[in-house]
């Protein structure tokens, strides 16, 4: 009899869509800039809702926002912030569409002064992932100083939404924190 895969106590197992997440994407660690932008994008858009609903909307989000090309997103006017305003497949809250079009213009000033904006984002925690040796999900911090360190220096860089519990969910999401629990199959670090 085959052993059942253990994973983190998060992703809903009757949805199909976090399972994938949890499995193929969570805590991988990503360093392709176009990827960062989109998590960026993405977790602001998660502040005060579900990463579930936000998961769930992911492609509408993409097509609305370019392919989360952000050289394009970072050219946004009037007309496409009313267009988004108008889309019922994402998010429409206006103060997160123009978050969205600012972070892309300030996304591109990192990238001008780092050379890539994963240089700089990666500095945060000395170039490879922090490890926390997560046991249940009552253990799971909502920051670390690292997050609340990084999320200061992006507001004095005028980025936007990006608070110390929305840059955190960011570090987990693109890998540069290894939050799996202890005993999860995708767990690097044992």
């Amino acid at each position: 009899m085959k052993k059942p895969i253990r994973r983190c106590p998060w992703p809903v197992k009757e949805d199909p869509l976090m399972l994938r997440y949890h499995d193929r994407e969570w805590g991988r660690p990503v360093r392709d800039d176009r990827k960062i932008f989109e998590f960026l994008v993405l977790e602001s858009f998660q502040a005060g809702l579900s990463w579930r609903t936000i998961l769930h909307k992911r492609e509408n989000f993409r097509k609305a926002f370019a392919g989360f090309d952000f050289r394009k997103v970072a050219r946004f006017n009037a007309r496409d912030r009313a267009r988004l305003m108008r889309d019922a497949g994402i998010v429409r809250n206006r103060a997160k569409i123009a978050a969205a079009i600012v972070n892309a213009q300030r996304f591109l000033e990192v990238r001008r002064q780092f050379g890539a904006f994963s240089k700089y984002m990666w500095q945060w925690v000395g170039g490879k992932p922090l490890v926390h040796r997560i046991r249940a999900l009552g253990d799971y911090p909502t920051q670390i100083p690292q997050a609340a360190a990084w999320a200061q220096d992006l507001k004095e860089r005028g980025f936007k939404f990006l608070g110390p519990t929305v840059v955190y969910a960011h570090m987990q999401a693109t890998g540069m924190v290894d939050d799996h629990v202890v005993y999860c199959f995708r767990r690097r670090h044992r």
